[in-house]
């Protein structure tokens, strides 16, 4: 009987679908068949990295030297020794090294880096490398096994594994163009950059952040989809960014109320345009507002997280069908993306204590995008950003320009901003002069 059930159990794990990939089951020397990942993780581990940034010595000055930095990175093309990582894993490095499974060190070249995407594209010059092949991410289903590899807080390789949970996951304030996979494989501090693989060892994505509202894990990491990450790296090797282009409309999400009212068929979703802008790629291909774009390609779109992901792998002159709802038509329209024109504006015009900052004129709905800060300017100084996203101002609302306008307080206020970042929104108070304390005060 004892026999039957150990012939049960093996049985059960060597024809679970996907696992029958990982390995052929191992004896444990009592005749009973155990089944491992060890022989997938042996085969592709040597193509998963560590990565430090290496600070710069401090200077006569007596400038703080800053924390070294550890993260992750995966070998994407042997040959010419490219490796894939975060943006934020690499970001204002002074040196970055690369360590091997093999114990070879390597300084490392950066390529280029997509801060939107948050992700980063490095070279060494070494031989018998092994790269990851990357599957189609469009490919994954939700309850895929999946295992994750990384540096988890400086400790070395590490890997676990855990199924895909969600697909798509957008609209989490973690990155400007999001369409995340999202695991219960545990992802730490550190992972950033690894490889997120499936059973037959392909690379499905970049494990990129987790949500730990306690500081630890909890079961909820995202990765980039390698689809996503293939494209932004092909950009990089050419150009060292990403040149997106433009399509040159303001969206929002349809509400039932917007879809009755514009007479959207029941099973349709999309996102309806309030704005084309002059002379815009839109404009050109005859896209008109009032419009509802339904799809790009053969990808519905279901709201204005999704349209942004699907652009913002794009590149300028790339040529795209969009499907559009108008007037209960629906119409296939050819769009050739423009580069995207950047209007500056000095935010000093809606408060003195924002002078030195400049403002992204573009009218979205997420707030307003800081594009440069003076140092030494009293933003600066409250610890404002370039990239940061003001979502509110003297705790009001700010979705555009036209709020950021009428939020300031009197003169003799401070100004308190909320502003959101990659690692999470937060506060901000930036003082009048006179209200600035001193130690001989």
């Amino acid at each position: 009987m004892q026999r039957l059930r150990d012939i049960i159990f093996s049985l059960a794990f060597i024809f679970i679908p996907g696992l029958v990939w990982a390995a052929l089951p191992a004896g444990d020397g009592s005749g009973m068949v155990v089944p491992s990942l060890a022989p997938l993780i042996e085969r592709v581990s040597p193509a998963v990295v560590n990565i430090v940034n290496i600070p710069a010595q401090p200077t006569q000055s007596g400038d703080k030297r800053r924390s070294s930095a550890a993260g992750s990175g995966v070998i994407v093309d042997a040959r010419q020794g490219l490796i894939l990582s975060n943006h934020h894993v690499i970001a204002k490095a002074d040196k970055i090294q690369v360590s091997l499974v093999d114990g070879r060190r390597f300084e490392a070249l950066l390529v280029g880096s997509d801060p939107g995407a948050d992700l980063a594209l490095l070279m060494i010059k070494a031989d018998k490398l092994q790269a990851l092949s990357l599957a189609d991410s469009d490919h994954l289903k939700v309850g895929d096994y999946v295992v994750a590899i990384g540096n988890p807080f400086g400790l070395g390789q590490t890997v676990t594994s855990g199924i895909v949970s969600a697909l798509g996951r957008t609209g989490l304030g973690i990155e400007n163009y999001e369409n995340f996979i999202q695991t219960d494989a545990s992802i730490n501090p550190g992972n950033s950059g690894g490889a997120l693989i499936n059973l037959k060892g392909e690379l499905v994505g970049i494990n990129t952040a987790i949500i730990a509202p306690g500081g630890g894990n909890s079961g909820i990491g995202f990765a980039i989809p390698s689809n996503m990450a293939k494209t932004i790296s092909q950009h990089l090797a050419r150009d060292g960014q990403a040149q997106r282009g433009s399509l040159g409309v303001s969206v929002q999400d349809v509400t039932p109320d917007l879809a009755r009212a514009f007479q959207l068929p029941a099973a349709e979703t999309g996102v309806l345009i309030n704005q084309v802008k002059a002379a815009s790629a839109a404009e050109k291909a005859g896209i008109q507002t009032g419009d509802i774009i339904v799809s790009i390609g053969n990808a519905a779109i279901r709201n204005v997280a999704e349209l942004k992901s699907r652009l913002g792998v794009l590149t300028l002159s790339d040529s795209l069908r969009i499907s559009i709802f108008r007037a209960s038509q629906r119409l296939e329209i050819d769009v050739l993306l423009d580069q995207p024109g950047v209007v500056e504006v000095d935010a000093s015009t809606f408060d003195p204590l924002l002078a030195g900052v400049m403002l992204d004129g573009d009218k979205v709905a997420d707030g307003v995008r800081i594009l440069s800060v003076r140092g030494g300017s009293a933003a600066a100084l409250a610890g404002l950003s370039p990239g940061d996203r003001i979502v509110s101002a003297n705790r009001r609302p700010v979705e555009s320009m036209d709020d950021l306008g009428i939020t300031p307080g009197t003169a003799h206020n401070d100004l308190l901003l909320r502003v959101a970042r990659r690692s999470g929104p937060f506060f901000i108070l930036i003082k009048r002069p006179a209200a600035i304390n001193t130690p001989e005060q």
